[in-house]
Protein backbone atom coordinates (compact mmCIF):
# COMPACT_ATOMS: atom_id res chain seq x y z
CA UNK A 1 0.00 0.00 0.00
CA UNK A 2 0.95 3.26 -0.66
CA UNK A 3 1.96 6.19 2.26
CA UNK A 4 -1.55 8.76 1.86
CA UNK A 5 -0.81 11.90 0.95
CA UNK A 6 -0.14 14.17 3.87
CA UNK A 7 -2.36 17.20 3.47
CA UNK A 8 -2.86 20.76 5.31
CA UNK A 9 -6.43 22.37 5.04
CA UNK A 10 -6.23 26.38 5.04
CA UNK A 11 -9.53 27.83 5.63
CA UNK A 12 -11.09 30.62 8.19
CA UNK A 13 -14.44 28.75 8.08
CA UNK A 14 -14.10 25.56 10.83
CA UNK A 15 -17.01 24.17 9.23
CA UNK A 16 -15.49 24.28 5.92
CA UNK A 17 -12.22 22.89 6.90
CA UNK A 18 -14.52 20.19 8.83
CA UNK A 19 -16.08 19.17 5.43
CA UNK A 20 -12.97 19.08 3.39
CA UNK A 21 -11.23 16.69 6.01
CA UNK A 22 -14.13 14.29 5.76
CA UNK A 23 -13.83 14.64 2.02
CA UNK A 24 -10.64 13.98 1.70
CA UNK A 25 -10.23 10.97 4.34
CA UNK A 26 -13.20 9.27 3.04
CA UNK A 27 -11.23 6.65 1.00
CA UNK A 28 -8.09 6.65 2.71
CA UNK A 29 -6.03 8.42 -0.11
CA UNK A 30 -5.20 11.01 1.80
CA UNK A 31 -5.20 12.02 5.64
CA UNK A 32 -4.96 15.49 7.05
CA UNK A 33 -1.92 16.32 9.08
CA UNK A 34 -2.85 20.13 9.97
CA UNK A 35 -5.16 22.55 9.97
CA UNK A 36 -4.81 26.70 9.80
CA UNK A 37 -7.40 29.42 10.11
CA UNK A 38 -4.73 32.21 8.48
CA UNK A 39 -1.91 32.27 6.66
CA UNK A 40 0.21 32.98 9.31
CA UNK A 41 -0.43 29.62 11.11
CA UNK A 42 -0.47 28.11 7.55
CA UNK A 43 3.33 29.14 6.99
CA UNK A 44 4.11 28.10 10.55
CA UNK A 45 2.23 24.56 10.29
CA UNK A 46 3.64 23.58 7.21
CA UNK A 47 7.42 23.41 8.35
CA UNK A 48 5.84 21.73 11.39
CA UNK A 49 4.33 19.05 10.09
CA UNK A 50 5.30 19.01 6.24
CA UNK A 51 2.50 17.93 4.11
CA UNK A 52 2.65 16.95 0.59
CA UNK A 53 -0.26 19.24 -0.42
CA UNK A 54 -1.19 22.54 1.12
CA UNK A 55 -5.36 23.19 0.53
CA UNK A 56 -5.07 26.84 0.78
CA UNK A 57 -7.88 30.20 0.97
CA UNK A 58 -6.85 33.05 -0.32
CA UNK A 59 -9.16 35.40 1.80
CA UNK A 60 -7.68 35.46 5.26
CA UNK A 61 -6.32 37.77 7.71
CA UNK A 62 -3.89 39.25 9.05
CA UNK A 63 -2.25 37.32 6.18
CA UNK A 64 -3.82 36.21 3.29
CA UNK A 65 -3.25 32.78 0.96
CA UNK A 66 -1.29 34.38 -1.62
CA UNK A 67 1.09 35.83 0.73
CA UNK A 68 1.27 32.29 2.96
CA UNK A 69 1.93 30.56 -0.35
CA UNK A 70 5.13 32.50 -1.67
CA UNK A 71 6.54 31.71 2.15
CA UNK A 72 5.54 28.45 2.27
CA UNK A 73 6.78 27.62 -0.98
CA UNK A 74 10.29 29.47 -0.23
CA UNK A 75 10.90 27.38 2.88
CA UNK A 76 8.45 24.49 2.60
CA UNK A 77 9.62 23.33 -0.89
CA UNK A 78 8.60 19.90 -0.56
CA UNK A 79 4.90 21.00 -0.17
CA UNK A 80 2.46 22.25 -3.26
CA UNK A 81 -0.30 24.56 -3.03
CA UNK A 82 -3.36 24.19 -4.54
CA UNK A 83 -5.70 27.05 -4.73
CA UNK A 84 -9.38 26.47 -3.30
CA UNK A 85 -10.58 29.86 -3.41
CA UNK A 86 -14.57 31.66 -3.94
CA UNK A 87 -13.18 33.87 -6.65
CA UNK A 88 -12.35 33.50 -9.92
CA UNK A 89 -10.58 37.36 -10.31
CA UNK A 90 -7.92 36.90 -12.70
CA UNK A 91 -5.60 39.49 -10.38
CA UNK A 92 -6.58 36.66 -8.01
CA UNK A 93 -5.83 33.62 -9.42
CA UNK A 94 -2.14 35.55 -11.00
CA UNK A 95 -1.27 36.61 -7.95
CA UNK A 96 -1.58 32.97 -6.66
CA UNK A 97 0.01 31.41 -9.56
CA UNK A 98 3.27 34.14 -9.24
CA UNK A 99 3.29 33.16 -5.23
CA UNK A 100 4.16 29.46 -6.36
CA UNK A 101 0.71 27.56 -6.43
CA UNK A 102 0.39 24.16 -8.49
CA UNK A 103 -2.94 25.01 -9.11
CA UNK A 104 -6.12 26.76 -8.28
CA UNK A 105 -9.96 25.22 -7.93
CA UNK A 106 -13.23 27.47 -7.11
CA UNK A 107 -15.00 27.00 -4.51
CA UNK A 108 -17.94 25.33 -6.62
CA UNK A 109 -15.69 22.71 -7.96
CA UNK A 110 -17.30 19.25 -6.97
CA UNK A 111 -16.14 17.14 -4.19
CA UNK A 112 -14.60 14.31 -6.05
CA UNK A 113 -12.82 16.87 -8.41
CA UNK A 114 -11.13 18.51 -5.48
CA UNK A 115 -10.13 15.51 -4.26
CA UNK A 116 -8.76 13.76 -7.53
CA UNK A 117 -7.25 17.62 -7.57
CA UNK A 118 -5.07 16.80 -4.18
CA UNK A 119 -3.75 13.44 -5.96
CA UNK A 120 -2.75 14.88 -8.99
CA UNK A 121 -1.11 17.90 -7.69
CA UNK A 122 1.10 15.44 -5.31
CA UNK A 123 2.13 14.06 -8.28
CA UNK A 124 3.54 17.56 -9.44
CA UNK A 125 0.48 18.18 -12.10
CA UNK A 126 -0.98 21.54 -12.32
CA UNK A 127 -4.57 21.71 -11.61
CA UNK A 128 -6.43 24.93 -12.85
CA UNK A 129 -10.45 24.98 -13.11
CA UNK A 130 -11.67 24.53 -16.34
CA UNK A 131 -12.69 27.95 -16.37
CA UNK A 132 -9.59 29.32 -15.49
CA UNK A 133 -7.29 27.45 -17.14
CA UNK A 134 -7.02 29.39 -20.53
CA UNK A 135 -6.02 32.63 -18.66
CA UNK A 136 -3.45 30.62 -16.67
CA UNK A 137 -1.87 29.23 -19.89
CA UNK A 138 -1.49 32.94 -21.49
CA UNK A 139 0.28 34.19 -18.31
CA UNK A 140 2.75 30.89 -18.15
CA UNK A 141 2.95 32.04 -21.88
CA UNK A 142 3.86 35.45 -21.54
CA UNK A 143 6.14 34.91 -18.29
CA UNK A 144 8.23 32.19 -20.30
CA UNK A 145 9.26 34.78 -23.28
CA UNK A 146 10.71 36.47 -21.13
CA UNK A 147 13.71 34.98 -21.05
CA UNK A 148 13.39 31.15 -21.31
CA UNK A 149 16.97 30.68 -21.15
CA UNK A 150 17.47 32.38 -17.68
CA UNK A 151 16.07 29.88 -14.83
CA UNK A 152 13.76 31.71 -12.31
CA UNK A 153 14.74 31.07 -8.49
CA UNK A 154 12.95 32.31 -5.56
CA UNK A 155 14.29 34.41 -3.39
CA UNK A 156 14.76 31.77 -0.97
CA UNK A 157 16.77 29.79 -3.76
CA UNK A 158 18.79 32.85 -4.67
CA UNK A 159 20.12 33.09 -0.58
CA UNK A 160 21.03 29.45 -0.46
CA UNK A 161 22.79 29.87 -3.56
CA UNK A 162 24.98 32.73 -2.17
CA UNK A 163 25.84 30.47 0.77
CA UNK A 164 26.69 27.54 -1.21
CA UNK A 165 29.24 29.68 -3.22
CA UNK A 166 30.35 30.70 -0.01
CA UNK A 167 31.08 27.41 0.99
CA UNK A 168 28.92 27.01 3.78
CA UNK A 169 27.56 23.51 4.53
CA UNK A 170 23.57 22.29 4.72
CA UNK A 171 24.06 22.31 8.55
CA UNK A 172 25.59 26.06 8.67
CA UNK A 173 23.01 27.06 5.90
CA UNK A 174 20.60 25.98 7.96
CA UNK A 175 21.58 27.60 10.46
CA UNK A 176 22.02 30.77 9.11
CA UNK A 177 18.18 30.86 7.56
CA UNK A 178 16.59 29.01 10.07
CA UNK A 179 15.50 25.95 8.18
CA UNK A 180 15.84 22.39 8.84
CA UNK A 181 18.57 20.58 6.80
CA UNK A 182 16.33 18.58 5.00
CA UNK A 183 14.66 21.94 3.82
CA UNK A 184 18.20 23.20 2.62
CA UNK A 185 18.91 20.11 0.80
CA UNK A 186 15.69 20.16 -0.65
CA UNK A 187 16.34 23.64 -1.92
CA UNK A 188 19.84 22.53 -3.10
CA UNK A 189 17.80 19.47 -5.53
CA UNK A 190 15.31 22.01 -6.64
CA UNK A 191 18.32 24.71 -7.61
CA UNK A 192 19.99 21.93 -9.45
CA UNK A 193 16.85 20.64 -11.12
CA UNK A 194 16.34 24.62 -12.43
CA UNK A 195 19.99 25.05 -13.68
CA UNK A 196 20.05 21.62 -15.02
CA UNK A 197 23.32 20.49 -12.96
CA UNK A 198 23.96 17.29 -10.94
CA UNK A 199 26.64 18.07 -8.47
CA UNK A 200 26.93 20.77 -5.49
CA UNK A 201 30.46 20.82 -6.44
CA UNK A 202 28.73 22.66 -10.03
CA UNK A 203 26.58 24.40 -8.66
CA UNK A 204 29.20 26.26 -6.55
CA UNK A 205 31.43 26.73 -9.95
CA UNK A 206 28.12 28.09 -11.38
CA UNK A 207 27.92 30.59 -8.13
CA UNK A 208 31.35 31.90 -7.46
CA UNK A 209 31.43 32.47 -11.86
CA UNK A 210 28.84 34.89 -11.22
CA UNK A 211 30.66 36.54 -8.25
CA UNK A 212 27.85 35.53 -5.56
CA UNK A 213 30.50 34.31 -2.92
CA UNK A 214 31.23 38.28 -2.82
CA UNK A 215 27.63 38.82 -2.76
CA UNK A 216 26.99 40.00 1.28
CA UNK A 217 25.21 37.29 3.51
Amino acid sequence: MTEPIRVMVVDDHPVWRDGLRADLEKNGDAVVVAEAADGGEAIVKAREQMPDVVLMDLQMQPVNGAEATRRIVEDSPHAKVLILSASGEEADVMEAVKAGACGYLLKSTKTEDVVDAVRRVSKGESVFSPSLAGMVLQEFRRMASKDPAEPRLTARENEVLVLVAKGYTYREIAEKLFLSIKTVQNHVQNILAKLQLHKRYELMRYAIQRGLDKAPD
